[in-house]
């Protein structure tokens, strides 16, 4: 069966969103590639540039990647508060879908409190300090 993973653009900030990321889910990247990592005379990079994230990826469980990178000002901005498609984490109790709201929360902006829904799950829904959206839920 085909895997999904998400990725997510940044605006130069997305080492600091996956340090943290990492703070909550724990493991160790994947692959970090920086701009300079592929400069060369036909891929020139500018030098405020160089150090910004060009791949990085963080494993998330068995089988899942959340990835990044960080969109080179030559491109325009990436908007922030647009809707960009939410990460759904489905968790394996109410007490690690706990966890992973209020850690990954901090700092952000709660749309819809972590609880039971009227659905039948445990459902809770924010948009993290990145700009995120994210779905934590838990159906026994």
């Amino acid at each position: 069966m085909a895997l999904i993973n998400p990725h997510i653009n940044f605006n130069g900030n997305a080492e600091e969103a996956f340090t943290f990321y990492k703070s909550v889910f724990g493991g160790e990247f994947a692959k970090v590639i920086r701009f300079k990592d592929l400069a060369s005379p036909e891929f020139p990079i500018a030098k405020k540039e160089e150090n910004k994230i060009m791949h990085i990826a963080l494993p998330i469980g068995k089988c899942n990647m959340l990835m990044a990178n960080d969109v080179p000002e030559s491109m325009g901005r990436t908007n922030e508060n647009e809707n960009r498609s939410k990460i759904v984490i489905t968790a394996e109790s109410k007490e690690e879908a706990d966890k992973l709201f209020n850690r990954l929360s901090v700092g952000g902006q709660i749309e819809g409190p972590i609880g039971d829904s009227p659905w039948g799950s445990y459902f809770g829904c924010f948009r993290d300090k990145y700009g995120i959206e994210w779905i934590v839920e838990f159906d026994s």
